[in-house]
């Protein structure tokens, strides 16, 4: 392993083996292919058929209860995934098998079929399972015994993550909203099966890296940017750690029970509500089946998490109280945050005055043409460097990703010569969502300069930051719309509360999502740090689906209220745990023992 971690070594681009960039183009064009679908989502569900690019009409409650679910399940699945990976297929062939998968999910909803609808989505949440957490883990990996590089390596990973997402967002929704939607499921298709293609020709350049697991594990956590060198400990050693505080009957019973609850409740959402099947159909005290389910479900698995953790020695105890503390916060971050994909997006198209001409229009196309034309030959010039130094090992992989980026700047050079073509132009309401990444890309290295100095904030304070921000972000949107009478279904809101409500989102996610998993990977301790790293997924899972039955209220408050009120909800919880985070901060601090 060691002689395969130094080969690739040899062959470096910015200072980093070839092998991360391969990695690197990978999991861009799954995340072009995942986000380019994701934004369209919710505006196919809900654009009427009485248009010129027909929809389904479904109303918003159902279609976000639909993505509310689908949503969830992608962070559900990974912590299957990855421990098929870790037993059976390895890191590498996780990531062809779940590359696969997912390009079969978007070929199924080109057909814009009720079945095909769902298939994809059954396969995109199962390839994202295989894929997500082991992408990252090959990461870990290479970098063994190099961990003064990773930092560096994970911060031009994320920017292939952002990347993806950008252009995805931009190209795929440009193309659903001005051609055909079946053309944006099917852009995302094709470059997640180049995506695919690229990493499987280039597999042979990670030597024995990612292969099949062997008696040997590594203790580690996926996915985090700041850890120590990982842990290396024989099955036989972790077993007899495990006897310190072993998992017994009861615990795995309140596992399953409590999985099957949440499982039942994420299901029979939506399927109550689109196909009136109600698989919980009963009552108990008051509270209909759906509710009750997933109330037990969460008394259970409280249960659960809090008798373990009393059973550790008293620092470890505090130390992973303060971990669930902030997992908690990350829900309700996450309930508003995932808004963007969701009633913001429809907020963008129904809401908001898109239609430009005049200077206007031409500042806005010359704005869209440096924000796509400029990230994309910076990452060409990337692909140049990666084929210089790779091309006589991994010649195929490097001819598909020169295919894949021709085809690529196709496409946005046709996008441009469309919208130059015109005297006005409309502003796709899926064209918002490349801020997000945007704001990511230019703002990632200050706030990381921030984290560096002498006035970095302690957790809690981070936290707190983070949902004040994003409270602050609905706060524009609350002020934008305070002109909208209530039940109104269009308005024409300027698009600079959009932009400026995206913005401090962005802050705000900078503050927190980076430094939750960090933080979990220094106050856990290594034995149970895939056992929480499964409970931190499954509180955004549960953000995810708190976000798609919070977002179908929109139409239910808007018509009894209004929309600001609507946002005004997601203004004031926010900012309240913001200042709860804050005012817990020396209790925070106490628990988790000076670790910073």
């Amino acid at each position: 392993m060691n002689t395969d971690i130094e080969n690739l070594f040899k062959d470096k681009v910015i200072g980093h083996p070839a092998g991360l960039f391969v990695l690197f183009f990978t999991e861009m064009w799954e995340r072009f292919s995942f986000y380019g679908m994701k934004i369209l989502l919710v505006l196919f569900l809900t654009a009427p058929f009485l248009s010129d690019n027909p929809g389904w009409d479904w109303s918003r409650e159902n279609a976000l209860a639909l993505i509310g679910t689908y949503s969830s399940l992608l962070y559900l699945t990974p912590i299957v995934g990855g421990y098929v990976a870790d037993k059976i297929t390895g890191y590498k062939w996780a990531v062809i098998i779940g590359c696969f998968i997912m390009m079969l999910g978007h070929a199924a909803m080109v057909f814009e079929t009720t079945w095909s609808l769902y298939l994809g989505l059954a396969l995109l949440v199962i390839g994202t399972g295989f894929f997500k957490p082991n992408i990252t883990s090959m990461i870990s990996t290479m970098y063994k015994g190099k961990e003064s590089k990773k930092d560096g390596a994970y911060t031009i990973f994320y920017m292939g993550v952002n990347a993806g997402a950008f252009f995805g967002m931009m190209l795929c929704g440009y193309l659903a909203e001005n051609v055909g939607w079946s053309y944006g499921f099917g852009l995302a298709g094709i470059f997640m099966f180049l995506g695919m293609l690229q990493f499987w020709l280039a597999k042979d350049l990670f030597g024995s890296i990612g292969e099949r697991p062997s008696k040997v594990h590594e203790v580690e956590l996926p996915q985090n940017i700041n850890e120590e060198a990982p842990i290396e400990v024989s099955k036989d050693t972790e077993e007899k750690k495990e006897k310190l505080n072993p998992f017994t009957s009861i615990d795995k019973i309140l596992i399953v029970l409590s999985a099957i609850g949440g499982v039942l409740y994420l299901f029979n959402d939506p399927l109550s509500k689109i196909a009136n099947i109600n698989i919980l159909n009963f009552e108990i005290g008051g509270l209909d089946g759906s509710s009750a389910t997933v109330l037990l479900a969460l008394v259970l698995f409280l249960y659960l998490i809090i008798s373990r953790i009393l059973r550790y020695t008293p620092v470890v105890r505090d130390k992973i109280f303060a971990v669930s503390i902030f997992g908690l916060f990350t829900v309700f971050f996450f309930a508003a945050f995932e808004q963007s994909l969701g009633s913001m997006t429809l907020f963008a198209r129904d809401y908001t005055a898109r239609a430009l001409s005049g200077n206007s229009a031409l500042v806005f196309k010359i704005i869209d043409l440096i924000l796509t034309v400029v990230p994309l030959a910076i990452i060409t010039w990337v692909l140049y460097l990666l084929f210089k130094k790779t091309y006589s090992k991994i010649p195929y992989s490097n001819i598909i990703l020169g295919i894949t980026f021709a085809f690529l700047w196709y496409i946005v050079f046709y996008k441009i010569n469309n919208e130059f073509s015109k005297d006005s132009t409309e502003v796709g309401a899926s064209w918002f969502g490349i801020l997000n990444s945007f704001f990511i890309i230019t703002l990632a290295p200050l706030f990381s300069k921030w984290w560096e100095s002498k006035y970095n904030p302690s957790a809690a304070m981070k936290y707190g930051i983070g949902l004040i921000l994003l409270g602050l972000g609905f706060g524009i949107l609350v002020f934008g719309t305070l002109g909208i009478a209530p039940g109104a279904k269009t308005a024409s809101v300027s698009m600079i509360f959009l932009i400026l409500a995206y913005l401090l989102h962005t802050m705000g996610e900078l503050c927190l999502s980076p430094v939750g998993l960090s933080y979990l990977s220094k106050l856990v301790p290594g034995r149970m740090i895939g056992f929480m790293f499964g409970i931190w997924y499954l509180a955004i899972a549960i953000g995810q689906k708190a976000a798609g039955t919070m977002g179908g209220m929109i139409d239910k408050i808007t018509e009894e209220y209004s929309l600001s009120t609507f946002f005004l909800i997601f203004t004031l919880v926010p900012i309240a745990v913001g200042v709860v985070s804050m005012l817990l901060n020396p209790l925070l601090k106490k628990l988790m023992h000076g670790v910073r």
